[in-house]
């Protein structure tokens, strides 16, 4: 530090800095200093804690600070004593020159500084050397020879490391891998022999030998299901037996086709007014197709046991409709709308208690085959051809009009219709592959597709049921159809042969 430099200018300080130490050196202990003055002096007046700008000297020369209305008189520093100046000086020394830059920082006094702490947590400079010496092996310092020897210590536990690992790998492939082995094959060998067991057990040997003697697909038949090996929800796995119980199925659900003879004051035509009107009804509702054909089955075996009277014939039309809604549906149409749509005729109540009668008399069976699953099935075959699909829905929707169709199964009906729609639109033979998957060959075919023929070609009588087909959503498929039928139909029946009339067919 310059010699001429006093402690007074050491003194000064910024006063606005937050972050400098809260206790400063005042001008009254800066004047002690200058005047070595002892315990018993005491300043003529007291200080302000802040230097003010606006101060005017005494005559003495020493500088009067204006007082501050605010705050008052106030000094933050006692007295001085004579010691506490010798401390104050004797602390200035080691500000020599690590501290130049921070020459103006301010000096504690004694009164408010802390005290040393002489046991210390941190270690002096040459305590840090002797601890370094004798802790050697818990942390290695940067010296040349204790690094190498740490380095071949880690050297060594790395190889001996990795040799007691090849050692455990080896004896893993030596020992453990041939026993899980020999587990695994014991394990094989046991399900094995409970299977055969099983087999025998539930199969004779003719049995088994018929089973493996039959082949998986006639000759010349494309497997269309093995693509669909894949996906869960086509159950490919099991789809054969699938269609196998439903045509064993719909024999059993098959109504009486000569049920109106029991019937006294119904005909054939009053039932084909019936489904017309539902069909009507469907469509308003926008129901799914498969509703419709159930609640048809469900009015055809509810007459093959019941005799109904005309005025219930609606009645029993508008529960059977309800019934298939409830089955098919996500969401069916409410009690409510089915009154509606009969113009009040007929109560809740009253379509409730049919609803519960009806399903009492078909002992609570609706497992109906419907034609669309078998429909569906044969255009896997056609590549789902959406013009022929929706020409074969047209056609097999027919054998809910027409009392002739009650006679066949729905399988069949779906067989024909798919057969006339390939041959209106001229999509190719009924080869191999679309008569496995129909279930029915050419020749078994042609009985339903004559019945179909003669509708198509007769007066229109169901407006109801053309109106639907001819508009563009259903690529107008009534009118094509009966285009087609009445320029073609007399190479597909015979000139002898007399269909019944329309009006009796419904």
């Amino acid at each position: 530090m310059p010699a001429g430099r006093t402690a007074r200018q050491r003194a000064i300080t910024n006063e606005n800095d937050e972050n400098s130490s809260t206790t400063r050196l005042t001008r009254a202990k800066a004047a002690a200093l200058d005047k070595d003055s002892t315990a018993t002096d005491v300043p003529k007046k007291a200080l302000h804690s802040k230097k003010s700008t606006g101060s005017s000297a005494n005559p003495d020369g020493n500088v009067q600070p204006r007082k501050r209305a605010a705050l008052g008189d106030k000094s933050n520093v006692g007295r001085v004593t004579g010691a506490d100046s010798k401390e104050l000086k004797d602390a200035k020394k080691p500000m020599s020159k690590s501290s130049t830059s921070n020459a103006l920082r301010p000096i504690q006094p004694s009164r408010i500084q802390k005290p040393v702490r002489t046991n210390s947590t941190r270690p002096a400079a040459g305590l840090k050397d002797r601890v370094g010496t004798t802790s050697d092996l818990k942390r290695p310092a940067s010296g040349t020879g204790l690094a190498e020897n740490v380095a071949k210590k880690s050297r060594s536990s790395a190889n001996s490391a990795k040799s007691v690992k090849e050692e455990e790998d080896d004896e893993l492939q030596n020992t453990a891998l041939p026993r899980v082995s020999v587990e695994v094959q014991k394990t094989t060998v046991s399900v094995k022999a409970e299977l055969e067991e099983d087999i025998k057990e539930h199969f004779t040997e003719e049995e088994l030998q018929e089973l493996e003697d039959e082949a998986p697909l006639p000759p010349g038949v494309t497997d269309l299901d093995a693509e669909d090996c894949g996906d869960p929800l086509m159950v490919s796995e099991y789809v054969h037996e699938i269609f196998d119980y439903l045509k064993h199925l719909e024999i059993a659900t098959l109504a009486n086709p000569n049920y109106m003879a029991d019937q006294n004051e119904l005909e054939w035509k009053m039932r084909g007014i019936l489904v017309d009107w539902l069909l009507e009804v469907h469509t308003r509702f926008r129901l799914l197709p498969e509703t419709l054909f159930l609640a048809v089955n469900i009015i055809d075996r509810f007459l093959s046991c019941k005799v109904v009277q005309l005025d219930r014939l609606q009645l029993v039309g508008v529960a059977a409709m309800f019934i298939a809604s409830k089955y098919e549906e996500v969401i069916s149409p409410h009690v409510q709308n089915f009154r509606h749509v009969t113009d009040d005729g007929f109560t809740e109540d009253e379509i409730l208690s049919a609803e519960r009668f009806v399903l009492a008399a078909l002992n609570y069976d609706l497992s109906y085959p419907n034609p669309m699953n078998f429909l569906r099935r044969i255009s896997k075959a056609d590549n789902y051809d959406i013009h022929t699909r929706t020409l074969g829905k047209y056609l097999i929707e027919i054998s809910c009009l027409d009392h002739r169709f009650i006679a066949y199964p729905g399988s069949q009906v779906a067989a024909a219709a798919m057969y006339l729609a390939r041959l209106v639109l001229e999509r190719g033979a009924w080869d191999a592959t679309i008569a496995h998957y129909a279930g029915y060959t050419e020749e078994e075919i042609q009985p339903v597709l004559a019945l179909m023929i003669d509708y198509l070609r007769s007066p229109v009588v169901h407006d109801a049921f053309f109106k639907k087909y001819a508009s563009k959503k259903f690529l107008k498929a009534s009118i094509v159809l009966r285009a087609w039928a009445k320029k073609y139909h007399y190479l597909y029946l015979d000139s002898n042969e007399v269909s019944a009339p329309v009006s009796r067919s419904g």
